[in-house]
């Protein structure tokens, strides 16, 4: 007698497929390689100046920095768009993995819309920057990081929720997915306040600070993700 096959219930999880889960890695690996700075002379520092500032046109290690965003926006990107075209999917999930897509894409756009020199650590370009004589990339790349930030948010929000409503399916971000969106909210309020210290003339307020643990935070929330995604995949190994 031949047995029946199993079928899958409609509407129920489905298990990912363990590329994403390496798309995901590589794509956070690829997003902290400003921490290059430590070990290279780029004569900016940390505590004052824009991540993005690495990457500008006029700096020595530009297109090291703006390389692996670009690739680091592309990875996610293609994470997202594989994990959306694989339904059925929720309400929370779809929402999320749409903010990942939205994030990645930003970032790679944003690679490619480079500063051509750094504003916190250049008077002279901070002066052009002022007066408007800067070239057009500096305003479309304010544009493209805050959309890049806005998707990130929206991804790790929305997906962290799906995690908590997924009956054990995603246990890590599950765990430690609030606890991450709480920080990143943390350092994104730093970020911004900071940015509306140096309007109003009162100071950095540790603006790098601030935004490196903002970017930080994406990182380490993108590894639990795919260790998640991993994990899902492999459900006997977890419970092992």
């Amino acid at each position: 007698m031949r047995s029946q096959p199993t079928r899958r219930r409609p509407g129920g999880p489905r298990r990912p497929r363990p590329a994403l889960s390496g798309l995901l890695l590589l794509g956070a690996l690829l997003y902290t390689t400003w921490t290059a700075e430590a070990f290279l002379p780029t004569g900016l520092s940390p505590l004052t100046t824009y991540v993005s500032e690495l990457a500008a046109e006029d700096q020595p290690y530009g297109t090291f920095f703006r390389t692996a965003d670009l690739l680091a926006g592309l990875l996610v990107l293609t994470a997202a768009v594989g994990a959306l075209v694989r339904p059925p999917r929720r309400g929370w999930t779809t929402a999320g993995w749409a903010g990942l897509a939205l994030y990645g894409a930003a970032t790679a756009v944003d690679s490619r819309l480079p500063l051509s020199c750094a504003p916190t650590a250049d008077a002279a370009c901070a002066a052009r920057e002022a007066a408007g004589t800067v070239p057009w990339t500096h305003s479309a790349h304010a544009v493209s990081s805050a959309l890049a930030m806005g998707g990130a948010l929206l991804g790790m929000a929305l997906l962290t929720v799906a995690a908590r409503r997924g009956a054990g399916e995603w246990p890590a971000l599950a765990r430690t997915g609030p606890a991450l969106v709480g920080l990143e909210l943390a350092a994104t309020a730093w970020t911004l306040a900071s940015v509306a210290a140096i309007e109003a003339g009162r100071g950095a307020w540790a603006l790098g600070a601030g935004q490196r643990l903002q970017v930080l935070f994406i990182a380490v929330w993108t590894v639990v993700l795919a260790w998640s995604l991993a994990a899902a995949a492999h459900p006997a190994e977890r419970r092992g």
